[in-house]
This record gives structure tokens, sequence and C-alpha cells, in this order.
């Protein structure tokens, strides 16, 4: 079946089927599509659907094929071992979209896959058909190809009713976007580390007596986030966290899982403890923003969004999440409304402890972090901003921060397992 044919039927409608930017950026990545769902449900004619989509570049890997019948993985264990090793001859060929049919019901199957994908840098999207009668055993029975009966479906059933909750949901950034992030965050903390302003506060990223002059900066947040990066919208914890049921059974989230959005990058900031790049949420992106995350205490009154963060390195002993906490200790600040003395024709350093730039060589027009970030219109051209574009303040937070221009990204919102 054609995609064209797909667009009025209601089971295909997905953002990876329909929207052509979707379509795109699913293309520029490194996709696995993974189906689950019971026998007779529709997952093979969505596969072939998302074939005929990706064309060029797409493989299609099946249990059918391999002549696996719906049910306990134990009794085809040598099957699977070929179905594997197929799987993951066509990951180390970089097979740009692969598809993956089968009922995929056990959690400890799927847990196989996302390390297979893990280990080769695949996107993992989990796709469930939306046929009227995906969890009806009466009707399955009548429709799928291995006559199994109502009963020997039910037992299938229990693990695919509830919906499969990840680590985390979040905004994965291509590969191309996640190498130019990178790069431009390498850029920053080293202009950072030769900056004579920042070089006064080296001091509270060393111990002891050990030579503040010898830090580098990339070295020091050498733990950085494997494969490409992104921007986490709300942590699951595989179900355990609080709101994640809520979360996920939102409209929103289930009509925006792996589509393309634009993400916009506005800063790149340190601290002693992380660095990271602030995102401005777009209208669109808003709704998918949890309620209750944007607060350091009970007390707190910042802007929904104010936490949107990609992390791009942490010192040795700290955890990715602290970066979002340092950002919403750069937006208290900002919203303390200090603005600090100018220091030069594009740099700013806060009494507060922010240092933003103040003005572009380009003419471009370029306003305080808190408000609106102008944008060039090509593609990473500003990655890494002009030098002299960062600064660094004297306050007890010491937080580094500088301005950037950039392109907005298109990201898929995607689960990360």
């Amino acid at each position: 079946m054609s995609s064209s044919g797909a667009k009025d039927k209601p089971e295909l409608q997905f953002p990876f089927l329909q929207d052509e930017e979707t379509v795109a950026t699913l293309q520029e990545c490194k996709t696995l599509f993974i189906l689950r769902g019971l026998p007779g449900s529709g997952k093979s004619t969505l596969a072939r659907v998302i074939v005929d989509r990706y064309r060029d570049g797409t493989k299609m890997v099946s249990a059918d094929a391999y002549k696996i019948t719906p049910g306990a993985r134990g009794d085809f264990s040598e099957e699977y071992k070929r179905l594997d090793e197929d799987l993951a001859a066509y990951c180390r060929r970089d097979v740009r979209v692969l598809v993956l049919d089968d009922t995929n019901h056990e959690r400890e199957r799927l847990e196989q896959l996302f390390e297979l994908a893990d280990q080769y840098q695949y996107q993992v999207v989990l796709v469930e058909p939306k046929t009227a009668w995906r969890l009806d055993c009466a009707q399955l029975k009548e429709k799928n190809q291995w006559q199994l009966s109502a009963d020997e479906l039910k037992k299938l059933k229990p693990g695919l009713e509830k919906d499969f909750l990840p680590l985390y949901f979040g905004w994965f950034l291509t590969k191309k976007s996640s190498e130019s992030l990178r790069k431009a965050g390498q850029a920053f903390l080293e202009e950072l580390g030769n900056h004579k302003a920042f070089k006064k506060e080296l001091r509270h990223f060393v111990s002891g007596d050990e030579p503040r002059e010898k830090i580098e900066l990339v070295t020091y947040f050498g733990k950085r986030p494997p494969g490409v990066l992104h921007c986490t919208t709300k942590f699951c914890d595989y179900g355990k966290a609080a709101g994640a049921d809520e979360y996920a059974q939102q409209d929103v989230v289930k009509k925006s899982y792996c589509k393309a959005f634009t993400l916009t990058i506005t800063a790149l900031f340190v601290t002693p403890k992380t660095a990271g790049a602030r995102v401005e949420l777009s209208e669109q992106e808003l709704p998918l923003w949890p309620n209750d995350v944007d607060k350091l205490s009970p007390s707190d009154s910042l802007p929904r969004g104010s936490r949107a963060h990609i992390t791009l390195g942490c010192a040795g002993d700290v955890e990715p999440v602290q970066t979002g906490i340092d950002l919403l200790e750069i937006v208290r600040q900002e919203k303390g409304g200090s603005r600090g003395e100018e220091a030069g024709d594009r740099l700013a350093i806060l009494c507060s402890g922010v240092a933003v730039s103040s003005g572009w060589e380009d003419g471009g027009q370029s306003k305080y972090l808190g408000g609106e970030a102008p944008i060039l219109p090509s593609a990473g051209s500003s990655l890494p901003p002009p030098q002299g574009a960062s600064g660094w303040g004297p306050s007890a937070n010491r937080v580094a921060l500088w301005l950037v221009r950039t392109t907005p990204q298109l990201v898929p919102l995607g689960r990360g397992f």
C-alpha cells in the first residue's frame, strides 16, 4: 500500500508517515521501528507501509520470515538467534531505516532490542497498530494467519495492554545537529578557559592546591552524554516516576510521539558542575512540557519551560540531572532583574553572575537572554559564536553564560530507553 493510499485510513495516521518534515528528519537519522502487537492486529500491514514510505535504504526484518510462531521465545531460540544476527548485520551496515515486525510483547525482549539499538546508535520508535480490533481476541482469532485460538491470544495480551513507558521522553537531535552542538560546546569551553575574567574563578573548579592555570574545561567536563544529544521533557523511570503514566496518556504526547519539532538553542552555559545548552520552547513545544519541573522550591514562579536544556558535559562526580537544576538557578538570577555592567561591545558581565553577549559584528540584533534570541537563516552557520561572546561574573553561584545564535533544528519527540 502506497503512502498516498494510506492517508485516509485512521489506523495509519502517524507523524512518521504523514508529516513530511518528520519523514525527512528520520531519513537523516538511523531509526529502528519496532512493531509490537497481537497477531492479526495489523502490524505487518503497518510495517509494509513504513517500508514503502521510506523506500531506499530501508530494510524490514519480520519474524514471519523465520517461521517464528507468536508465543514463548524459548521455543524458537535458534530462529531468534538468526533473526538477531541479521538485524545486527543491517545495523553494522548503517542501514538508515530498519523495521522489525514481531509481537514484541515481552519486556525482556524489548530490552535486548534497546541494547542493540544503543550499541549501534539507532533511534528507537515503538509502534503499535491503531486498528479497532487490536486487542479484541475474538476478532483476532479470525484474522491472524497462525490460526491461534482466542485463549492463546489472551496469553499474549497482558504484555501489550499497557503502554511501555521509557526512562524518559524527550526531543532527540539528529546526528548532524548533535555533532554541531558538541563542537560549539567544545569551542565554548576552550575560549572560556582562556578568558581573563574567567581565569580568576578557576579556583571554584579545582580542589586543594591544584594549579588553576592547568585546568582544561573540556577535560573537566569529561562526563559527556553518549550518542545523539537530547532535551528531556519527562523523566519516567519506566513508569516508576511520579506522574509518568499521566504524562504518557496525554493526547498531545501521543499525537506528538516521533514527530519532528523545531528546537531553538539560545545559550551555552557552564557552572562548576555542568555545561549545557539552553533551549527556548515554542508554542508548539510548550504543551509537551510538564507543569511541575520548573521549580527549585515550592515558592518559585518561573516561566514554563525554564528548565529546558541539553546536557553537554558534567564534572566527574555529577549526574546529568544537575544541568537542569543549574539552569533554573540562572533563570532565578535573571528574574532578579540585575543587568550588570557592559564590558566592551560584545560582552556584558552581570552583577548576578550571568554574562551574555550584547552585540554582534554582523549587525544582528541581540537581546538579554530573558528575551527573544535572534536566529540565523542557515543551519549551524553561527556555531561557534564570535570570539569574545562569553564572560564570567563575580557571583557565589559562578555561572558563565554564552548567548549563541543558531538555526533551530528539527528533532523528533521520542523515548529514551
